[in-house]
């Protein structure tokens, strides 16, 4: 399906509404302007696997350009309006792309860039950009003579380095409205449908958000946008639309559950059947809170932007075994030891790999994408885990935030779930430091939701506090607090910038 075909059946139904403002865009409408922006695409020469670029903040326009891209049979790369001007440029310069549209909110960061490539500004005027509006309005609503299906070529928010790019083959089908994988699991498997109404919440230029939202117009839903995320707000949108269908992340939780009970119960969120969530492992008391709060809706799936493969985790299942993030729907998981070749056992913790017919690359890094991969073909992303007797997969944490103390594996998950629970904290990263005997040590970095809490009497008490529930090695060695943690709005951490500055501390202290 796609939102031409809705468009033709169902021409006046909301297909966008803003959920700040109420404002619509219609499938008709939302058809005609993707058309206008796919006839801008051809006439300043671009065709099948050209790149484009957006750099956006979250604006109902946004889909006129991706489906617009979309149907022209190109690869969109959506770029995050947190991305330094270092960062832009470079994934800029390694897509290819030909072509940039940035919201005129974001005139700074434009400003800087050195891309010479073709530039327009959406929604206000930036020095050296042209006006989107006015180029697209000239253009014909109707279809490109050689249409054919593109897809999306999203990077990575940089966690863990410079940001990469996941290309994927073209789709095999050229034609637009030819279904795919994602589809069929959202149908299938999460209950989407023409009925459902979506509450995004989370910024658009994410792979998650994108591509669900993209599926409920494929599937002929109303997507509900949030500009930008507000925990009370969102609860608020919840009862106003009556929203049936979601898609969060942990740190959307932690910052609902944290609310004053007055203020949570202050909304009817009966509405809710499907509460999708991914991007990170969620903590068993978050889980738990929220399934006592929403009841048994939520539904939770590890993947990642590559698409190379997919787990699935009911609330039923999950209230089972607590920790989960489900069994494979899309491809086969395998555990796998330090070389990435021997396959582990049950409750065997290793490098999580999945085996599938899905293809991908990371563009212009032939060294990382070989790394991905094992001599059988099969591709991990980074993360560690492990599969019990029934088949359900556990992620412990990513290979590459491994802290290794005193010759100890330990990983910061485990720490950061326990502490994030505490009720004056707000945040936690928890990161190796170097030390001068056991090489690294535990660091736990804090935003606190107050900041007349930051004392040491505070360190000391959620020194107890972790000592409650894990064990001496995991302790962290030293608690710093932070008014902000360097998250990414996708719930991401940039867990890179807090290690680097405590290694260049000691660098330069040495």
């Amino acid at each position: 399906m796609h939102p031409s075909v809705h468009a033709r059946t169902h021409p006046d139904k909301p297909a966008i509404i803003v959920a700040e403002t109420g404002e619509a865009i219609s499938y008709a409408e939302l058809d005609a302007a993707s058309n206008q922006v796919a006839q801008l695409f051809r006439a300043h020469g671009l065709g099948h696997d050209d790149v484009v670029a957006f750099m956006l903040d979250n604006t109902p326009h946004y889909y006129g350009l991706t489906w617009g891209a979309q149907r022209a049979g190109l690869r969109y790369v959506c770029i995050s309006s947190r991305l330094t001007q270092d960062e832009t440029d470079y994934i800029l310069d390694n897509s290819g792309a030909k072509l940039l549209v940035v919201s005129a909110s974001l005139a700074d960061a434009a400003a800087a860039l050195t891309t010479g490539i073709e530039r327009f500004s959406m929604g206000g005027t930036i020095p050296g950009y042209k006006s989107w509006e006015d180029a697209v309005a000239v253009m014909p609503a109707t279809p490109v003579a050689d249409e054919r299906a593109g897809t999306d070529m999203l990077y990575s928010s940089g966690t863990t380095g410079r940001p990469k790019g996941v290309r994927v083959p073209l789709p095999e089908d050229p034609a637009i409205d030819a279904t795919n994988s994602l589809v069929m699991l959202a149908s299938a498997v999460f209950q989407i449908n023409a009925d459902s109404i979506y509450l995004s919440p989370a910024p658009l230029y994410h792979a998650a958000p994108l591509r669900w939202s993209m599926t409920i117009h494929r599937l002929g839903g109303t997507v509900v946008l949030m500009r930008k995320f507000d925990p009370e707000a969102a609860l608020s949108f919840i009862e106003k639309y009556r929203i049936n269908a979601s898609q969060w992340v942990p740190t959307h939780f932690v910052r609902m559950l944290k609310l004053p009970d007055e203020v949570r119960a202050r909304y009817d969120v009966s509405s809710m059947k499907v509460a999708i969530h991914a991007a990170a492992p969620c903590p068993v008391p978050v889980k738990q809170a929220m399934i006592d709060w929403w009841g048994p809706v939520l539904f939770e799936y590890y993947a990642g932007s590559e698409g190379n493969g997919m787990t699935f985790i009911s609330s039923a299942d999950w209230l089972t075994h607590k920790g989960s993030v489900g069994r494979p729907i899309l491809g086969a998981v395998h555990i796998m030891g330090e070389d990435n070749e021997t396959e582990l056992g049950t409750d065997e913790e290793g490098c999580v790999f999945f085996e599938s017919e899905n293809i991908f690359e990371y563009h212009g890094d032939n060294e990382k994408t070989a790394s991905s991969r094992n001599s059988r073909g099969w591709s991990t992303l980074g993360d560690v885990g492990k599969v019990d007797e029934d088949g359900f997969l556990y992620l412990t944490d990513r290979k590459s935030f491994m802290i290794i103390t005193g010759g100890v594996n330990v990983y910061p998950q485990e720490i950061e779930n326990h502490l994030v629970t505490h009720p004056k904290v707000a945040d936690v990263a928890v990161v190796g430091g170097p030390h001068e005997d056991f090489g690294e040590e535990v660091i736990a970095v804090i935003q606190l939701a107050d900041m007349a809490d930051a004392t040491d009497a505070f360190r000391d008490e959620l020194g107890a506090y972790a000592r409650e529930k894990l064990s001496g090695v995991k302790i962290p060695r030293r608690i710093d607090f932070m008014e902000a943690l360097p998250r990414h709005d996708t719930g991401k951490l940039y867990k890179r910038l807090l290690r680097d500055q405590y290694w260049a501390k000691a660098k330069a202290e040495a």
